[in-house]
């Protein structure tokens, strides 16, 4: 099971396949989906001073002009407090974008993922907590959609397992190779071997399905949430949205799936023994057993995105004390993994190693295995790239932080000309505005594309009320919110601006999701 990035997952394969890891482990990111888009430098985090005073990387600079009114004159330094708490918008830039999505976590994925930034749409799963407030500052956010991956098949547990549509195109791979095995094996079962097959294949993927159950029953009984299990062409994969707290635990996460089809291959074999040989339950079992036996023995390989290679790096982890250098060593080992599979596979098969005979491991034969070869070792070798990824990740997340990030308002009434509002937050050395009512309750923010937008002369003749977006209660996020729980709160209701309060519900400032994508991809940039 690979390495989380925000969200924690475990694959395990298909009789000779590798798990194939998510985005989890990669990643899933902070990126729409998940990935930030932005690759220009991030805004300073300096932390806010003074009550309602957030600062970002306008407020570094309190003698620039307000970006939406570029003739406005600048003042020179800051001007005394507003009495009431200041907010943000975002008209910082003339080229900004009309619409961007929050970034999610995860930069993708992984199988086992905290999905930071991955953090795609999550679902709702045992122990998630709300990450956003209401204007008072406690009610909980509308919890984020439920993330798709195919058919719904159930929910043992409360977590939802999913079957991709690329389930069935290795049903049918299977139903056709095990067929013609069939044919050789017991002749007399005709057309009815592919019926037969298919059975197996589906016996196989509800063995994958109960690997897969183990890292989550763990997972759950360790008070981490699980998005959902997918059952896809390459076996499964359980998203796990946190990074277990201690190497303990992790390994005990990663070990009890490998555990669990060994146990299943031992009831099979004990099975076997029942029944007579060479008849239909005596193949059907003894193929099972083979297949959990695989499925045991290569997640038990040493290598991320593997579980073996998550247990390397509780092992590593609890040596150093550094979870990410447990990452670093199994990452490495996953990619020589990789190497080995791309040309170790063939040639053994071309040796007979694997149970035959080499001289009739030629033509069509010598192409499949060396393109099952390659397939799994682009599945390792990225598990692997992507585990590094989202532990460099998770190790940044915390630096981003809600109240660092905001960008300094002012308040301003429904009825106030655009031009008016620019020129009070000119003056306040503010770069965002927040309608209110008379009381001073917030309503909306005012969007920063839509200022943009308006040209200087028809400014005055503008209502700032025209450009602003209705606030829902996912478009108020606590100014305590950082690293993943940020993340979480964007994704959850995805909005160009966010305005920021205090518990006690007094406004804080508005949150650019253009800040925290910026943020987030200097913080990627700097070495761990």
């Amino acid at each position: 099971m690979p390495d989380g990035d925000g969200s924690t997952g475990s694959a395990s394969d298909g009789p000779a396949a590798a798990p194939a890891r998510g985005a989890a482990d990669g990643s899933r990111t902070p990126e729409g989906d998940g990935r930030p888009g932005s690759a220009s430098g991030g805004p300073s985090t300096t932390p806010a001073h003074g009550t309602g005073d957030a600062r970002s990387e306008g407020d570094a600079h309190p003698d620039r002009a307000y970006a939406g009114d570029p003739h406005t004159a600048p003042t020179s330094g800051r001007p005394e407090a507003d009495p009431r708490p200041t907010a943000t918008p975002a008209a910082d830039r003339p080229d900004a974008e009309p619409r961007r999505a929050a970034p999610t976590s995860a930069p993708g994925a992984s199988d086992h993922h905290p999905e930071p930034p991955a953090p795609a749409a999550h679902t709702p799963t045992p122990g998630h907590r709300p990450l956003a407030h209401s204007a008072d500052g406690k009610g909980p956010a509308p919890q984020r959609p439920e993330p798709r991956g195919g058919l719904l098949m159930g929910r043992p547990f409360g977590v939802p397992v999913y079957v991709a549509p690329s389930w069935f195109l290795v049903a049918a791979l299977i139903t056709w190779v095990f067929g013609g095995q069939l044919e050789r094996v017991l002749p007399e079962l005709g057309a009815a071997r592919y019926l037969v097959s298919l059975f197996f294949a589906v016996a196989f993927y509800a063995s994958v399905l109960v690997h897969e159950l183990a890292h989550t029953v763990a997972a759950l009984r360790f008070k981490l949430p699980v998005r959902r299990i997918q059952l896809q062409f390459f076996g499964g994969v359980s998203e796990i949205e946190k990074e277990a707290e201690t190497p303990g635990r992790e390994f005990v996460l990663a070990f009890v799936g490998p555990l669990l089809s060994l146990v299943l291959a031992g009831v099979f074999y004990a099975a076997v023994q029942a029944v007579e040989p060479g008849t239909v339950p005596g193949v059907l079992l003894a193929g099972l057993m083979i297949s959990n036996l695989i499925v045991a023995a290569f997640n038990l390989l040493p290598g991320l995105p593997l579980d073996g290679g998550r247990m390397l790096r509780a092992v590593v982890w609890k040596l150093t004390g550094k979870p990410m250098s447990g990452t670093i060593a199994a990452a490495w080992v996953g990619r020589a993994l990789a190497v080995s599979v791309l040309i170790g596979l063939p040639l053994l098969t071309q040796s007979g190693a694997l149970g035959s005979d080499a001289v009739d491991n030629v033509g069509m034969d010598t192409v499949l295995d060396a393109l099952l070869a390659a397939i799994l070792a682009a599945i390792i070798w990225t598990g692997a790239g992507n585990s590094l990824r989202m532990a460099r990740l998770r190790e940044h997340l915390p630096e981003l932080r809600a109240r660092t990030l905001t960008r300094r308002a002012v308040p301003v009434e429904t009825d106030t000309p655009l031009s008016e509002a620019l020129r009070r937050a000119n003056a306040a050395g503010a770069r965002a505005l927040v309608v209110v009512d008379a009381d001073g309750k917030p309503l909306s923010l005012v969007r920063e594309a839509a200022i943009v937008g308006v040209p200087e002369h028809r400014r005055p003749w503008v209502a700032v009320s025209g450009l602003a977006q209705e606030l829902t209660d996912g478009m108020r996020v606590s100014a305590e919110l950082s690293g993943e729980e940020l993340l979480d709160a964007l994704r959850a209701t995805p909005a160009t601006e966010y305005l920021v309060v205090e518990e006690t519900g007094e406004i804080y400032g508005v949150l650019s999701a253009a800040d925290v994508e910026r943020a987030f991809v200097k913080a990627m940039a700097r070495p761990s």
